[in-house]
């Protein structure tokens, strides 16, 4: 396996400045986020979590920069959020894999979209080799396991260097076998390339599994309850007791310590 070859390592620092959010529901507004605050250091990989559908997902769009939020101010690395740009990328829960183009003309999309290939389409071949995907370029989506499409949607991040990666419940729909391979593989990633990473789970093992830091979010309209520091080395073994107590924790602000 080779490096993907990176013109900047260095992750972004993301800073969330009292953002609230909502949507209009038949009418009636529907508020989503109220007052959060975050800031996410370069190199941090941070995970979400929260009741179904409190806001995670949303706050990843702001700031991904698919929507402005309602109220509020978003920076990366000191400078206004404003739109999309390919320092930020967004890996979601669908691989949404063109089913026409190989995996290969998949990967390729982002640098084509910017005028890139040319110059850049060695990295291509460098970001499959990264996922394991390298004997898979002419492939085509319908030949694909589930794994192998999310580490396909992974390769057509990584081509475009990011410097924060935003993983909205990418595994989510996995087995679990695929899934516990592909949270170690996504450390992995995470570690060799340096990139921010935001990740929204439900799954609490998951989050403790892969983050340095989990944020626990309220009921919608989404408040921060706790932001807990997960201070234990790579890589981690998931019968690690001090992940178990945080794990009780996390059940415990989450209203479902009496279930377990």
């Amino acid at each position: 396996m080779v490096a993907l070859e990176t013109t900047d390592t260095a992750g972004m620092t993301i800073d969330v400045q009292v953002v609230s959010h909502g949507f209009e529901l038949h009418g009636a507004p529907l508020p989503v986020l109220d007052g959060v605050d975050l800031r996410v250091e370069p190199g941090e990989l941070v995970a979400l979590l929260g009741p179904s559908g409190c806001g995670k997902s949303t706050l990843l769009r702001l700031i991904a920069g698919l929507e402005p939020p309602s109220r509020g101010s978003i920076f990366a690395d000191g400078r206004p959020i404003g739109g999309p740009d390919p320092s930020r990328v967004v890996v979601f829960q669908d691989p949404t894999l063109y089913p026409w183009r190989t995996v290969r003309e998949n990967v390729t999309l982002g640098l084509e979209a910017r005028g890139l290939l040319r110059s850049h389409g060695h990295r291509v071949e460098q970001a499959l080799d990264l996922v394991g995907l390298s004997g898979f370029a002419r492939a085509y989506p319908h030949q694909l396991s589930g794994g192998m499409a999310q580490r396909a949607a992974l390769a057509r991040a990584l081509v475009n260097d990011p410097r924060l990666l935003v993983l909205d419940e990418p595994l989510g729909k996995l087995d679990s076998l695929t899934r516990l391979a592909m949270q170690s593989e996504l450390v992995e990633l995470w570690r060799s390339k340096g990139f921010t990473g935001l990740l929204v789970t439900h799954d609490i093992e998951e989050a403790l599994f892969m983050a340095t830091r989990v944020i626990v979010f309220s009921e919608r309209p989404a408040r921060i309850t706790a932001d807990l520091t997960i201070d234990r080395p790579y890589p981690r073994h998931r019968g690690d007791p001090v992940l178990t107590e945080l794990r009780h924790r996390i059940l415990e602000l989450l209203g479902l310590a009496e279930t377990w």
